[in-house]
């Protein structure tokens, strides 16, 4: 058994897939005038330097994109976006409560419910 898996740690790999196609996710379902999104269709002018390009980060999207089966379409579907991308802990069961922190500042905390 691989340590890495005794522990219950995710892959690297996986964890930044997961964390590229939210944030990707966030910017699609922006409006199309919001300068973030804007940005998503800029090209860099010029002339690059020898040896093989670097991989920008739209081709990389794009290539986790096509791994996982999704589109832009299907970022509109936050349920379906989420299962697709492996992150299942949006409605398990859990609640968030405010409690607080004993410094006098509010804090959330995840708790399980126990209603059925």
């Amino acid at each position: 058994m691989r340590e890495r898996e005794r522990l219950g740690l995710d892959d690297i790999i996986l964890v930044l897939q997961q964390n590229r196609l939210r944030w990707y996710k966030r910017v699609l379902r922006k409006e199309d005038n919001d300068r973030v999104k804007k940005c998503m269709g800029y090209e860099v002018e010029g002339t690059r330097p020898r040896g093989r390009p670097k991989k920008t980060w739209r081709e990389i999207v794009e290539k986790d994109c096509r791994a996982r089966g999704l589109n832009r379409v299907d970022a509109m579907d936050c349920s379906r976006w989420r299962r697709q991308i492996g992150i299942f802990d949006d409605h398990d069961g859990c609640e968030w409560v405010s409690v607080s922190s004993g410094t006098g500042s509010p804090r959330l905390s995840r708790t399980k419910s126990t209603e059925p």
